[in-house]
């Protein structure tokens, strides 16, 4: 109703009409707005079946021009002019109230039309909507404004169009609690009568009390983190620097 309403001022403000009065001076639909509510409080609504007036306050009101006296016939100038105006606006009034309600019943039957697919059709959906628990409670429905039908084209019709490849799934590898993430130092040492190196590593997700001394072929791709270490500068023996098992400390 409030829309409808706004409609009808608008429409009377833009297309309102101009009148002369007696003395010559024109007006426009300014002071004719108490006739545009007067109208509309007065018109029968399609919810109630009867006038806001009469809903609110029982009775309709009664104008001037009620009354008079019909058999009084000298009437004067002046009251014809009035008189005359006050049917004008109240045509205009009238007319542009039906324009509005028709326009505006045009526009929620649009919004509010019937959907044109059945149940187990493919349609088309304009956002991507997650349904959790939450959200399905909040809203039981999917709005139909947001889907349309999906039809789908035959090769046939177009034979230059390109398929396109579905990617391969990303499977996300997770890193064992033993993964090696970097090398911190690195030392050569004698074992067996045959030099070796080896490697302070810390571990993925470890702290780094948690580093440990590893022999260069018992790590877990050894040649990405040689890599990286040779990279860094690491790749000199380190004799003077004691290690422990789980860590190292700095004399």
């Amino acid at each position: 109703m409030i829309q409808t309403m706004e409609d009808i001022i608008r429409r009377f403000c833009e297309y309102g009409m101009e009148y002369k009065d007696h003395e010559g001076c024109n007006h426009d639909w300014v002071p004719l707005l108490p006739e545009v509510q007067l109208v509309y409080n007065t018109s029968q609504h399609s919810t109630k079946g009867k006038s806001p007036s009469l809903v609110e306050k029982g009775g309709n009101p009664l104008l001037p021009v009620d009354n008079l006296q019909k058999s009084v016939l000298t009437i004067h100038p002046t009251d014809k002019e009035f008189h005359d105006m006050w049917n004008r606006a109240c045509d205009t009034a009238s007319k542009y109230i039906a324009e509005a309600k028709e326009y505006n019943n045009q526009r929620n039957e649009k919004a509010h039309m019937e959907p044109y697919f059945k149940e187990g059709d493919q349609v088309e959906n304009a956002v991507k909507v997650r349904l959790t628990e939450e959200f399905s409670r909040k809203h039981p429905v999917f709005p139909v404004s947001l889907v349309k039908p999906y039809f789908q084209t035959g090769e046939d019709k177009f034979p230059c169009r390109k398929k396109i490849s579905t990617p391969p799934e990303i499977v996300e590898i997770k890193d064992s609690p033993g993964s090696v993430k970097k090398m911190i130092k690195a030392r050569r040492s004698r074992l067996n009568g045959k030099d070796q190196r080896q490697y302070l590593v810390r571990f993925k997700n470890q702290t780094a009390d948690k580093d440990k001394l590893l022999a260069e072929d018992s790590i877990q791709n050894e040649n990405l983190h040689l890599r990286r270490c040779r990279a860094s500068g690491l790749n000199s023996p380190i004799n003077d620097e004691p290690f422990l098992d789980g860590g190292y400390v700095r004399l």
